[in-house]
This record gives C-alpha cells, sequence and structure tokens, in this order.
C-alpha cells in the first residue's frame, strides 16, 4: 500500500501528541522538571523515541530524547540539577523541529524557607524568531507552603542572556528579571500528582520586551519505575519591536523512566 508524504506528516504530527515531552519554545518550565525526593540522594529520569519510516523515498525521521538527573550533598543542603532534551523531525526537504536544550542549576539551601539558586542555560530551535538563546542567572526562592500534599513556591532571579536571530545575523544582549509561582498538588487517592507554574519575565529596561508561560502538569505512575504524564503550555514572548511576537500551545502525552 502507498502512502503520500502528505499522509506521513499527518501521522507524524499526531504521533507528537503522545511522543511530544518538552514545549520547545524559548520558555521552558524548570518547575515541572523538579524532584522532589527528600532524603534520596540521586535520581534520573530518562526517555527516548525513535522513528524512521520510508515510502518511494518519502521519508520521515523523529528522534526525541529527554534527560533530567538530580544530585544532593551528603548533608542534602546543596542539589545539583541537569536536564537536557534534542528533539528532530525531518523528511526530505524539510526539517519540521530541530531543537535542543541544555539547563544546568545550583541550588543551596540557607534557611527552611529561602535558597539560593544559580543556573546555566542554552537553547536552539531552528523554528522560532529567536533560534538560539544562552542565559546565565541567580537569585533566590521561597517556600510559601510545604505539607504532605501541597508545595507553594515562589522565585525571583535576574539573568543575562544573548538572544540570537539566524535569519537576519542579530545578536541581543539583555538583561532580564525572572519570577514564578509554583503549586504542586498531590492526591493520594488517585495517585495522582499535579503542578501548575506561571512564568513572568520581563526586560529591567523595557517591561514591554517579556515572556510568559504557563504550565499544567499531570503525573500518574504506572510502577515503582515508570510514570504516565500530561502537560499542557501556553506561552507569548512579546518582543516590543518591529519583531513578530512568537505565541505557542502545546499539549503532549509521555511515558518517563525514574530510577
Amino acid at each position: 500500500m502507498k502512502y503520500s508524504l502528505n499522509f506521513i506528516r499527518t501521522i507524524t504530527c499526531i504521533s507528537l501528541l503522545f511522543f511530544g515531552y518538552f514545549l520547545q519554545a524559548q520558555l521552558v518550565n524548570i518547575e515541572s522538571k523538579r524532584m522532589h525526593t527528600d532524603s534520596i540522594r540521586f535520581v534520573l529520569n530518562s526517555d527516548l523515541l525513535f522513528n524512521y519510516t520510508d515510502n518511494n523515498g518519502a521519508y520521515i525521521l523523529q528522534i526525541g530524547s529527554n534527560l533530567s538527573t538530580q544530585l544532593k550533598s551528603k548533608n542534602l543542603k546543596s542539589i545539583y540539577f541537569l536536564i537536557g532534551n534534542v528533539n528532530l523531525i525531518r523528511s526530505k526537504n524539510e526539517d519540521f523541529q530541530n531543537s535542543y536544550f541544555m539547563h544546568a542549576r545550583f541550588n543551596q539551601k540557607l534557611s527552611d524557607v529561602v535558597r539560593l539558586e544559580a543556573f546555566a542555560q542554552n537553547q536552539n530551535n531552528k523554528k522560532l524568531t529567536i533560534t538560539e538563546r544562552s542565559l546565565l542567572g541567580i537569585g533566590f526562592r521561597f517556600k510559601l507552603l510545604a505539607t504532605n500534599r501541597t508545595r507553594v513556591y515562589f522565585g525571583n532571579s535576574y539573568m543575562y542572556e544573548i538572544e540570537t536571530i539566524e535569519l537576519t545575523d542579530q545578536k541581543f544582549y539583555n538583561h532580564r528579571n525572572s519570577s514564578y509561582v509554583s503549586l504542586n498538588q498531590a492526591f493520594k487517592r488517585y495517585n495522582l500528582d499535579i503542578t501548575g507554574t506561571l512564568y513572568f519575565q520581563p526586560q529591567y529596561n523595557n517591561i514591554g520586551n517579556h515572556r510568559i508561560l504557563s504550565q499544567f502538569k499531570a503525573e500518574v505512575p504506572l510502577t515503582k519505575t515508570i510514570s504516565f504524564s500530561a502537560l499542557y503550555n501556553y506561552s507569548v514572548i512579546n518582543f516590543n519591536s518591529s519583531l513578530e511576537d512568537d505565541r505557542s500551545s502545546n499539549i503532549s502525552f509521555g511515558f518517563t523512566l525514574n530510577i
């Protein structure tokens, strides 16, 4: 049976709803990747997708790889956190998605309520206006509420970022603020964890140039090592200039390996 290239593209796009795990935009919700593991010192989450289809020379190649790992110090007051992902969807004449993301973060407990955080990040997405973004940041994370079922956090950081527009070979050097509110709710009766997060990231000297990200995540453990997750993301990047604003929404489902 022969299939057209349009049919193959349609099937691939549908498959993304089930295998896509990260929002491939210039905003990434680090909060949803945090691991609340108490006294467990090392945690690793990883998943991998590979798919190749060829019909009479009309092929679709899809690669997706995600990694999250966390290491705590012996006294549990310092946390080292690394996440990364690579996503590629390629046909004979076009890349439908071509992106990578790396984020490293250090978290130091100062008190029961306050933590100091420092982080570095690099990401690249050929399909967006800003094709590459690199940044360094430092700030504080505050625990507003923590019970057996509910956790509420507020964070505020300073970021220095370098943004690149590949099409025009432009670079922008920005000083930006990043604030977020995060709520994590565990429903023990249904074995369900829900996390909701809202980010706001304006430039210090141009608040009209800002980024907003909201995310809703639900996770259900299937076994001790495998969980099922559902995510909804919505983001707005307002450049407050002649550049066209970026808006993106995404819903995705996936399985995660927890070690």
